[in-house]
C-alpha cells in the first residue's frame, strides 16, 4: 500500500508538467522489463522460477509492485504523457498486458497491446502497448526464427506491426530479442548473426515494395552496434559516416560517451537496446522524420542507485541473484519521438 501511495503522489506531482503531445509527434519506445512473468503458473513454458512457490517467490504483491514500476518509468519518459508505443521485451503473456492496459496507472491513457506466443521455452517474449486513441495497428505477425543449424531451438519469434497515425501516415515496426550471450559470445554469434538476416530479408522485401518504406527497428539485440549481426549482416550503418545506406542505427553517437548505454556489465555502459531506422524516416523524405535524426536513452533517478563495486550507478533491478529488492530491470529503455512534416510547403 506505502508503494502505490508513493506512485499515487508522484503521478500527481507530475500534472503541472504535463504537455501533451499533439498529433505531430509520436513517441515510440523500447524496454526490456527483465523477467516480467505473471505469478500464474504456465505448464506449456519453464516459469515455475516466477510463481509464488518458486525460488523467486513471485507473488503477486511482487507483480503487481513491478506493473506499477514500469508503468511509472513510461509516465516519467514522457513528462506525463507516456509513449504511443511501448514495445518490451522479457513479457510473459497477455495476462501482463492486460495488466498494464486496465489495471496500472497506465489504464487512463487507452492501451491496447500485441502479443504473440512464441515456442520459446523460458516464455518471456517481446510485444507492444500502443495507444488505440493515437495509433491503429493495420496489421501485425510473428515472424518466426528456426536455425538452421541448430532446428530444435526454440527461440523467440520477431514481432512486425504494420502502424498507421492519425494523419494517416504509416510506418512499420519490428521488435527484437536476440539470442543472449549466455554459453559464450563466440558460439551465439552465428545465432544473433541469423536472427539478422532473417529481420534483413524482411526489411528487403518492404524497401523492393516500397523504397520509402517507413521503418522502424527496435530491441535488445544482446550485440553492440559495431558487432558483426547488427553493422555487417543487418547492415545498419553509422548515419555519421555514410548517407547511402538502407537503415541506420542511431544508437552510434552514444558510443563515444563514457559511461552511458542502456546495459551495464561490470564496469562497462553499453547499447545493447537499439533503435534503427529506415533511410526515409532519418531523411524525411514522405511526411514522417526522426526528430533531430536521434534515439534517446531514458534514465530517471529513480531507476538507478549507487554501484559500490564498480564505481558510478547501476540500474535498480528488480532481483539481485535471488535477492528481491523491488526495483525496476537490468536494461534502460530508449526513445525516438517521429514528427509530422508538412510537405505542402
Amino acid at each position: 500500500m506505502k508503494n502505490i501511495l508513493i506512485l499515487l503522489i508522484f503521478l500527481c506531482l507530475l500534472k503541472p508538467v504535463l504537455s501533451q503531445r499533439d498529433s505531430s509527434h509520436i513517441l515510440i519506445s523500447f524496454y526490456n522489463v527483465e523477467n516480467l512473468y505473471h505469478p500464474e503458473n504456465d505448464s506449456l513454458f519453464n516459469d515455475d522460477d516466477f510463481t509464488p512457490e518458486g525460488s523467486y517467490h513471485w507473488t503477486y504483491g511482487k507483480y503487481v509492485k513491478k506493473i506499477n514500476n514500469i508503468a511509472k518509468v513510461l509516465i516519467a519518459m514522457g513528462a506525463g504523457d507516456p509513449p504511443d508505443i511501448a514495445a518490451m521485451a522479457e513479457v510473459e503473456n497477455d495476462k501482463v498486458f492486460q495488466s498494464f492496459c486496465h489495471y496500472s496507472p497506465l489504464k487512463n491513457f487507452n492501451y491496447g497491446f500485441v502479443h504473440y506466443d512464441s515456442p520459446y521455452r523460458r516464455g518471456v517474449e517481446t510485444g507492444l502497448l500502443y495507444r488505440k486513441d493515437r495509433i491503429n495497428i493495420a496489421s501485425s505477425e510473428a515472424i518466426p526464427v528456426v536455425f538452421p543449424f541448430e532446428p530444435s531451438t526454440k527461440n523467440r519469434d520477431i514481432l512486425h506491426v504494420e502502424a498507421v497515425t492519425l494523419n494517416n501516415d504509416t510506418f512499420h515496426l519490428f521488435v527484437n530479442h536476440w539470442t543472449s550471450r549466455y554459453g559464450g559470445y563466440g558460439a551465439t554469434v552465428p545465432k544473433r548473426s541469423y536472427y539478422a538476416s532473417v529481420l534483413r530479408g524482411k526489411i528487403d522485401s518492404l524497401l523492393q515494395q516500397n523504397v520509402n518504406a517507413n521503418i522502424i527497428i527496435v530491441g535488445d539485440f544482446n550485440d553492440y552496434p559495431t558487432d558483426v549481426s547488427v553493422s555487417e549482416v543487418l547492415g545498419a550503418a553509422d548515419p555519421s559516416h555514410t548517407d547511402t545506406a538502407s537503415i541506420y542505427n542511431l544508437m552510434y553517437r552514444f558510443l563515444a560517451m563514457n559511461n552511458i548505454g542502456t546495459h551495464k556489465h561490470e564496469d562497462f555502459w553499453g547499447c545493447l537496446d537499439q533503435i534503427i531506422v529506415s533511410s526515409s524516416l532519418f531523411k524525411g523524405v514522405n511526411g514522417l522524420k526522426i526528430k533531430n535524426n536521434d534515439a534517446e536513452i531514458f534514465k530517471d533517478d529513480f531507476m538507478v542507485e549507487n554501484d559500490e563495486k564498480y564505481g558510478g550507478f547501476k540500474v535498480h533491478r528488480t532481483f539481485l541473484g535471488p535477492r528481491y529488492i523491488g526495483g525496476y530491470g537490468d536494461h534502460l529503455p530508449v526513445y525516438l519521438i517521429l514528427e509530422h512534416l508538412d510537405l505542402r510547403r
